[in-house]
Parts: structure tokens; C-alpha cells; sequence
């Protein structure tokens, strides 16, 4: 495809996006607006993994350390300040430095994938296990009482920045979250595009020759957990938002689960497979929630075998592929035969 063809169609799905987000709240009902929210922070928390796990080759099972950490820092902060600004600007530097340091051990440690995986689950235990025992009176910082398993409830939603009086409505509620969804889509896109982009995937493909091009894998990887970490933080403040309300199962290995499956779904390696992979996944979960036949958790294990066996590239990827397939390949017109060239041939890797 031409480049300046695939600009163009960019263009205007960026654009597409923008006026679906403007008008989405005046053609549907508010439950359907509030659930389209939720899937809309969900997302974002999507993009936190597709991120470092898709183009950083980070596979961490613990997101949801991250996510959780993001969600009571936003509200403890609320409710001691009274006002979402600084409360967001909280859920977002609190993940981050906890990724800073989790992820200076792992990185610098020369931890293996293997053991990455096994020590970022064990994180999301112990902080689930920590903050659900934390049910009393004394357990309070400053004014807000952690609550344990009961969680915190009636936490301030966001409001106009530095303006605590006007706090924002349902519609928007879903304009702040859906615009943040695609503010870091965008800003993930342009990262990707830039040269550190570049360095980030060579990374993931081999780290011996981006460390000999005088990169050090071990810097990069860990500017790529502390990025995903502080947009999965960011995410948790969208998601306490949506419901005023937080609790240890924020940080469940269910929803950790969850994540992997949303982006295997949806493409790993894309930025908006798994954005698709998870507003279609939490619709059914949500649908299913409603009918009550079917266990969720089965259902989202049978959607998991299917594509693994029958899309194991998602379905973003396999759209791409298909359409390429389709689309009419522009060979070059020759008006004889080929001729051969006297000059002898060069050594591969010569150009």
C-alpha cells in the first residue's frame, strides 16, 4: 500500500474516532454510555500490556500490580485533596515508581522471562493479600480508610481540573475516558514510529545486536515497564473513576488473566487489536454476567483455546493479512526479457 494512501486512511480513522467519541452519548442510553466507559478504561489498561509485552517482549502476568497501585493512589489522594487533579497526576508517578524499582532488580538483575513472569504474579499476590488485610480503623492514610476486603467506597470521581465544585457528568465522564484511550493510542503510535520505537522492538528481537549498536537492553526494557506500568496506573484511575469505588480485587489474577486474553484475541504486536480483542471480550463477560447461564470464566477459556488453534494471530492481524491477500499487487511492466547484468554479484549483506 502507498504511503501516502495508508496516511490517509490513519487520517481519517483518527478523525472517525474523534466524532464517534463526540457523539456516541446522544444516540444511546446512559447504562449502555456507562458500560462503553468502562470498556473504554479497560482498554487503556489493554494497551499497558500490548505495549511492553507486544513490542517490548515483556510478559509480565502481573499488570494488575500495576493497575491496582493506580487505582488506590487515585483514591486515597482524592479523598484527602478533594480534588481529582493531583489524584490522577498520583496514579500515574505511583505505578511507575514501583515499576522504576521492580523493574531495576528484574532488568539489571539479568532476571530471565521465565522467572519475570513468575516474580510479577507473585507481586500482584502480595499486594492483594496486603491491602485486603488492612480492615480497621487504624489502617488510614490521612483521611482515607482503606477498608480491606470491603474496599473504599464513595471516592470523588474526577472533576474540572482544579475545580472540585464542577465535578464532571456520565457523558463527560465517557468524553475524559475515551479521549484518554485514544490520546494513548496516538502517543503509543508516534512512539513507536520515532527512533526509540525502533530501539524498543530491536530490543525485543535480539539483544545482543542492539547492545553491540551500543544500546543497553537492560535500560531500554526497563523504560518500557515503567512506561506500561504508569499508563496501567492511569488506567486504574479511570476505572475508580467509572465506578467511585476501589477494592483488593483490583488486583485479581483473574483480571490479569483477562489482559493476556484480550490481546491474544485481538493481535499481539498491535496497538488496536487489543483494544477490539477487549471491548469484545467485556461485552461478553458482561452479557453473560446478565443472562446467567453460562460461567464466564469457561466460556472466556473456551474463546482463548479457539483463537489460539484457529487465529493464533488474533484478529487484527489475520483482517491485515486477508485484506493484503485481496488487495491487487502492482508488478512491475517489462517490455522484454530480463537482461543480465555483466557486472559480477556482490556478497550478500554488501548493500
Amino acid at each position: 500500500m502507498p504511503k501516502h494512501v495508508r496516511l490517509a486512511l490513519q487520517a481519517a480513522g483518527i478523525l472517525l474516532a474523534i466524532v464517534a467519541i463526540a457523539v456516541v452519548p446522544s444516540v444511546i442510553e446512559l447504562f449502555a454510555l456507562m458500560q462503553l466507559t468502562l470498556f473504554a478504561a479497560m482498554a487503556v489498561l489493554a494497551l499497558s500490556l500490548a505495549f511492553i509485552w507486544g513490542f517490548g517482549g515483556i510478559l509480565s502476568f502481573g499488570q494488575t500490580a500495576f493497575f491496582g497501585l493506580g487505582g488506590y493512589a487515585y483514591a486515597i489522594a482524592a479523598v484527602n485533596f478533594q480534588d481529582s487533579t493531583p489524584a490522577i497526576l498520583l496514579a500515574i508517578a505511583v505505578p511507575a515508581l514501583f515499576a522504576a524499582i521492580l523493574g531495576y532488580f528484574i532488568f539489571f538483575g539479568r532476571i530471565s522471562d521465565v522467572y519475570l513472569g513468575v516474580i510479577t504474579l507473585t507481586v500482584t499476590l502480595i499486594l492483594f493479600n496486603s491491602v485486603n488485610s488492612t480492615s480497621g480503623d487504624a489502617y488510614k492514610i490521612g483521611k482515607a480508610l482503606l477498608g480491606g476486603f470491603n474496599g473504599m467506597p464513595a471516592v470523588p470521581t474526577f472533576n474540572v481540573p482544579f475545580d472540585p465544585s464542577t465535578v464532571l457528568s456520565p457523558e463527560q465522564s465517557w468524553w475524559t475516558t475515551a479521549g484518554v484511550l485514544l490520546a494513548v493510542f496516538l502517543m503509543l503510535r508516534l512512539l513507536l514510529a520515532l527512533p526509540a520505537g525502533r530501539v524498543i522492538v530491536a530490543v525485543r528481537e535480539n539483544e545482543v545486536r542492539a547492545s553491540l549498536l551500543g544500546y543497553d537492553p537492560r535500560l531500554v526494557k526497563c523504560l518500557t515497564f515503567i512506561l506500561g506500568g504508569a499508563i496501567a496506573g492511569l488506567a486504574g484511575a479511570l476505572y475508580v473513576n467509572w465506578g467511585a469505588f476501589v477494592s483488593p480485587t483490583i488486583f485479581s489474577l483473574s483480571l490479569s488473566a483477562e489482559i493476556i486474553i484480550w490481546i491474544t484475541v485481538g493481535g499481539l504486536g498491535t496497538l488496536l487489536g487489543p483494544i477490539i480483542g477487549c471491548v469484545v471480550i467485556e461485552y461478553i463477560v458482561a452479557y453473560i454476567g446478565s443472562q446467567q447461564l453460562l460461567n464466564s470464566n469457561l466460556v472466556l477459556g473456551g474463546v482463548l483455546v479457539i483463537f489460539v488453534l484457529l487465529l493464533p494471530k488474533g484478529i487484527v492481524p489475520t483482517a491485515r493479512d486477508l485484506v493484503l491477500r485481496l488487495m491487487p499487487q502492482n508488478k512491475p511492466k517489462t517490455n522484454g526479457p530480463p537482461v543480465q547484468s555483466a557486472a559480477a554479484p556482490h556478497p550478500a549483506g554488501a548493500e
